[in-house]
């Protein structure tokens, strides 16, 4: 039946079906290559899980110290790295990364200059607290909104389900920041009593997709479920998308979760995957280099060692169609990225993982 399920993906493929792709290896020998931001000046900045910060300038992959320290074990690791809007002026990125020990440790976001190959001024601006006991579920994505705040992602810490639909936890959740680490003005649950005040929204098991589309106005996120139930939905402040109460997914033992697929007041993912998936890094294209898919979602795919892309309405709000890309290389796509040129940039997740550059034949 996989022939079927991948014929049946082909024909609602939309526009843009069939375009032939050259794929060329810009970088290898990574250890788990988690994220990419591209520079101003050409190169491309490469996070590893096991906590190596690099710079990919002509060729050669040239690490960067100063690095903080992260917590490297289980699914923790350094994760998203992003430049500040106004880096060509003030030169300062923004990492996440796990924080802590095997036994007390939680999503870290912090900021530093990069001076070439070297950080420096290192300050952490965030950490999810109280810590948590287990090194899986930290989401971990960075996005800048339009205003200059941060949205920054956070898992559930898998046996703490509960959680994201606690306003007192930071579990679960997509928090708003200033460009310093603070609450941002204007959050929904500020001065609420118990609540968090950098909470944006609630309600997410481990989003690890994040993507800013500024030509609609629309923010878009992923998550991983359980055994099915992989999500896409459209991020507004203050809505709760109902993990753990309503799920599409199945526990990994086979039971049930909850019996409610939806619930009143809570969000319905534009699209859900089951079976997973697994998606890792999301992008919105735009781009002149495949303009039939501009306004397109392409995801990662851990599970599925793919890229997905998803053909949207003109509005964002509708799905139309999903193609598989790359299947034949059999790699699991961690990050996705559009570069300026419109080139399409993934990470392979391996510990011998690579930076691969996409682009038309």
């Amino acid at each position: 039946m996989r022939w079927l399920a991948a014929l049946l993906l082909l024909l609602l493929a939309g526009p843009g079906f069939a375009v032939q792709l050259r794929t060329e290896v810009i970088a290898g020998g990574l250890d788990h290559p988690w994220s990419l931001a591209f520079l101003p000046d050409g190169d491309v900045l490469v996070t590893e899980r096991s906590g190596q910060l690099s710079r990919i300038s002509g060729g050669r992959v040239e690490k960067i110290s100063g690095v903080p320290r992260v917590l490297a074990q289980g699914q923790g690791g350094l994760f998203d790295v992003r430049l500040h809007p106004d880096f060509a002026t003030n030169g300062l990125i923004y990492l996440t990364y796990a924080h802590g020990t095997p036994r007390a440790n939680g999503t870290r976001l912090a900021r530093a200059r990069l001076d070439r190959n070297r950080l420096r001024n290192l300050e952490v601006l965030w950490t999810a607290t109280p810590l948590k006991a287990r090194t899986v579920h930290f989401g971990g994505r960075i996005t800048f909104l339009p205003d200059g705040t941060l949205l920054v992602t956070t898992g559930d810490g898998f046996d703490f389900r509960e959680d994201a639909q606690r306003l007192g936890s930071p579990l679960g959740k997509v928090m708003r920041l200033t460009a310093d680490g603070k609450p941002a003005p204007g959050n929904p649950f500020a001065g609420q009593e118990g609540a968090l005040a950098e909470i944006w929204t609630l309600g997410h098991r481990n989003p690890q997709g994040l993507a800013v589309d500024q030509a609609r106005g629309l923010v878009f996120s992923h998550e991983h479920g359980p055994r099915g139930g992989d999500e896409v939905n459209i991020l507004a402040q203050g809505r709760n998308y109902g993990w753990p109460v309503a799920t599409r997914g199945r526990d990994y033992s086979g039971a049930t979760i909850s019996p409610y697929r939806r619930y009143r007041g809570m969000e319905e993912p534009l699209l859900d995957w089951t079976p997973s998936i697994a998606p890792s890094g999301l992008a919105v294209y735009r781009g002149a280099m495949f303009p039939e898919w501009n306004g397109d979602l392409l995801v990662g795919a851990l599970a599925f060692r793919e890229l997905r892309r998803v053909h949207l309405s003109s509005d964002g709000r509708t799905v139309l169609g999903q193609e598989s890309l790359l299947k034949a290389m059999g790699a699991r796509i961690r990050d996705v990225a559009v570069a300026p040129d419109g080139a399409i940039w993934v990470t392979t997740d391996a510990p011998d993982g690579q930076v691969l550059r996409i682009s038309r034949r």
